[in-house]
């Protein structure tokens, strides 16, 4: 049986913690940030897990 490749895009997106959550970074981070608050851009720099509704879809992609 051939090996099943994990998705490209979400390997670069998403990273699994040791107690197997899955991390990701939040949006709206990139572009067009001289409008938004210093306090607002802050909390967008950290880490947040992954709701429970969409956690089985992206192991799929990743292959866990």
């Amino acid at each position: 049986m051939p090996k099943v490749k994990t998705k490209s895009s979400a390997k670069k997106r998403f990273k699994v913690t040791g107690s197997g959550k899955i991390k990701r970074k939040h949006a709206f981070k990139n572009h067009i940030l001289t409008k938004k608050e210093t306090k607002q851009k802050r909390n967008l720099s950290h880490m947040t897990v992954v709701h429970k509704a969409d956690e089985q879809n992206i192991k799929d992609m990743l292959n866990i």
